[in-house]
């Protein structure tokens, strides 16, 4: 079986550390989306992190590799509406802290958890700490297009924001987008309530002066309701507003397949026509299914630390953690400092 022996797992650029514990199902969703992730990507080791008599029943049902799995016991759990502050002064032993703890050390290559969001953030931040030239982490999500899918931040780490903390968010953005897109040059907007140059606050303007002035592919401002058309490749936002325009956006979503599956079920008719645009309907489901872009990434710090949803099922944690093995892979955090570097030089 599995031991807490650390150093038996392969490197870092291998290694995921999984909260086990955190999201509202916890290690019954985290551990078999964990295990099939392993049977599916040959280069993943996983490091599983919790209380050990929960993860052991796991791991004698499906017998995975014992050089690619090994468990970290952590005996405290971060609940998902605990304030922030006291996850981080009373759980240092709990399965969030631990594996957070893991990727500082540099035994794991990221650390992947569905636990809640503002002990998450708090705690990666004291850890891990930010990287040079960025205040404040933000939390970066994709979201699907008519054409593919833009990435988005800050989905709401930083309410308030200035315009060299936005100007640092388009920065780790383009890094994002440029990894897991493979876009040489990704197209950076501002979310502004109209696209001409003198629409929005002061801090938008602002942000857009030195955007203009960067090497960065800016392109100017993006209404809300042009994203899904892809019109750039990163949007950037303070965390109020991204956090409305997602919840918006998420909402509508589930406005249409509301309505999508009361035309098509209220009548003899309705059944009959889905019956016909059955592979149409699935096809858009599949696209508008939430859980193909589950992973939210906590960029700017000097660590990888990859944010599932709460609510997430197997499918999307194990989205979440092929995000983090890309990420660690690309390097991102190393490539953001780089590319810090050259805005300034």
């Amino acid at each position: 079986m599995p031991t807490d022996t650390v150093p038996d797992i392969a490197g870092p650029a291998a290694t995921i550390a999984i909260d086990v514990h955190g999201g509202d199902r916890g290690a019954d969703v985290c551990i078999p989306a964990s295990l099939a992730m392993l049977a599916r990507q040959p280069d993943l080791r996983l490091l599983l992190v919790g209380q050990r008599e929960v993860i052991d029943p796991f791991l004698q049902r499906s017998g995975p590799p014992a050089e690619r799995v090994a468990v970290h016991d952590a005996r405290q759990i971060v609940g998902m509406d605990e304030p922030p502050a006291d996850a981080l002064r009373r759980k240092k032993d709990s399965s969030m802290r631990v594996a957070i703890d893991l990727v500082k050390a540099g035994l794991a290559g990221a650390c992947v958890s569905a636990g809640n969001t503002g002990a998450l953030m708090a705690t990666a931040r004291f850890v891990l700490k930010t990287l040079p030239g960025i205040d404040r982490p933000a939390i970066m999500a994709q979201l699907p297009t008519m054409h593919g899918r833009v990435y988005m931040l800050d989905m709401g780490a930083n309410a308030d924001c200035t315009r060299e903390h936005l100007f640092q968010f388009a920065v780790m953005g383009s890094v994002v987008a440029s990894d897991i897109e493979n876009i040489q040059f990704p197209r950076i907007a501002l979310l502004n309530i109209g696209e001409e140059e003198i629409k929005g606050n002061e801090t938008v303007k602002q942000a857009a002066a030195l955007l203009s002035a960067s090497h960065l592919n800016y392109v100017g401002f993006i209404e809300a309701d042009r994203i899904p058309e892809q019109r750039a490749d990163v949007v950037v936002c303070d965390g109020f507003t991204g956090n409305v325009a997602l919840k918006s956006m998420e909402g509508t979503a589930r406005l249409v397949r509301h309505f999508l599956r009361e035309g098509f079920g209220g009548s003899l008719y309705g059944r009959v026509a889905g019956l016909v645009a059955g592979p149409v309907l699935r096809t858009l489901g599949n696209r508008l299914d939430p859980r193909r872009y589950n992973g939210a990434s906590l960029v700017g710090l000097d660590g990888i630390v990859v944010k599932s949803h709460g609510g997430a099922d197997e499918l999307a944690f194990g989205q979440a953690i092929h995000t983090a093995m890309i990420e660690v892979s690309r390097q991102v955090p190393e490539q953001i400092r780089r590319l810090l570097a050259e805005q300034v030089a």
